[in-house]
């Protein structure tokens, strides 16, 4: 049994929604720059549109992404999506990272990237994601709501923007019906009575 699996954090319910945190190996600093953003943001939409994800929000910090997502039913199941968009990322950040010039990090990164693979046999040259998601079911709506609050609230408390609405790579501006958003999610409703307020 993993460390993981000690402490309760598995996805039992492949169906389920939970509250997921992948991060990036050595909590390094990686999403920086808004191309290495998009590329979580096109691996997203991917799930989405052909993997059966269903997210309902998301944020994307600079060492790693939380989410509340669930899978459709006739998917593959949580876990098998995760374990794509993670091995998918990880291809796409490294190779974008070795190939571009403008990258002053690249050494660095590579050092991290390489460090950590060495200590877990899955990975030849380069780890990216850290193994463990912290999965954390969702099962009552106050719960939902607190979490989902936690991932808006994100930007906010790094001080990087004022208002979680301001903060581009998030849902907040999805759950105040913003029309210029950048990633589609599936708005939950949680009403005045579970005093959710859609920071």
């Amino acid at each position: 049994m993993s460390e993981s699996e000690r402490k309760g954090y598995i996805i039992s319910d492949q169906y389920a929604s939970y509250f997921l945190t992948f991060t990036i190996v050595g909590w390094a600093d990686l999403f920086t720059r808004k191309e290495l953003k998009e590329i979580i943001i096109d691996s997203f939409k991917f799930c989405q549109d052909n993997k059966g994800l269903i997210l309902n929000a998301y944020v994307i910090m600079s060492n790693h992404v939380h989410l509340v997502a669930r899978a459709k039913g006739g998917s593959d199941g949580l876990s098998a999506i995760i374990r794509d968009f993670k091995k998918h990322t990880s291809k796409q950040l490294v190779k974008f990272i070795l190939n571009d010039k403008k990258e002053s990090r690249k050494d660095w990164i590579k050092m991290v990237f390489s460090y950590h693979a060495k200590y877990n046999k899955n990975n030849s040259k380069y780890q990216v994601w850290q193994q463990d998601n912290r999965p954390k079911i969702l099962l009552q709506p106050k719960f939902t709501s607190q979490k989902i609050q936690y991932i808006h609230l994100n930007p906010v408390r790094n001080a990087i923007v004022k208002e979680a609405v301001d903060y581009l790579y998030s849902s907040a501006r999805n759950y105040h019906n913003y029309s210029d958003t950048i990633l589609e999610v599936e708005v939950i409703d949680f009403g005045v009575t579970e005093g959710y307020l859609p920071l």
